[in-house]
């Protein structure tokens, strides 16, 4: 999927978004993407919306517990969230939504900044295989992928989406 196919899909989501934010009465959102796509598809959401929203970026290396077993090893670096999360709606984006983990991650870190009203997860891509009990509110793409092809976010410009197989051994 080439940043063409991304843009329109990335006009669908903040529409969404928009309708979103004003049917749950959603008054003066934050917007905090993953890093390092999440934080790319915020960017471009925000953009997009209405009202350019307040935007922070969060970087969960700390709260995740798979990185050793995914074979990553993460640059920790400081989230920046310039705003009070305490009592506030939150919008949370991610580029890929597969196990829920990093969604688990970044709420825990999260909670940890305060106690925000709500939290609104926006997604990219939502992908089959979920291990936890996470949904997006906002999907940009549903794939249903088999269990060794992995989808990831190529950016930030432009943007693309990979899909890959994974082969152990």
């Amino acid at each position: 999927m080439n940043d063409k196919e991304i843009d329109q899909i990335l006009d669908e989501m903040s529409k969404n978004l928009e309708q979103y934010i004003s049917t749950n009465h959603q008054s003066d959102p934050l917007i905090i993407g993953i890093h390092t796509g999440g934080h790319w598809i915020a960017s471009k959401l925000n953009q997009r919306l209405m009202h350019t929203l307040p935007q922070g970026e969060l970087n969960i290396a700390f709260y995740r517990d798979d990185f050793s077993r995914i074979g990553m090893h993460p640059r920790v670096e400081p989230s920046k969230l310039p705003f009070e999360i305490e009592g506030r709606h939150i919008i949370l984006v991610d580029d890929v939504l597969h196990t829920g983990r990093t969604i688990r991650a970044a709420m825990n870190e999260i909670f940890d900044y305060g106690r925000p009203a709500t939290i609104t997860l926006a997604v990219l891509v939502e992908r089959s295989g979920h291990e936890l009990p996470i949904k997006a509110d906002i999907i940009g793409k549903s794939l249903q992928l088999k269990l060794f092809e992995h989808v990831k976010l190529l950016g930030p410009e432009p943007l693309a989406l990979e899909i890959k197989q994974q082969h152990d051994g």
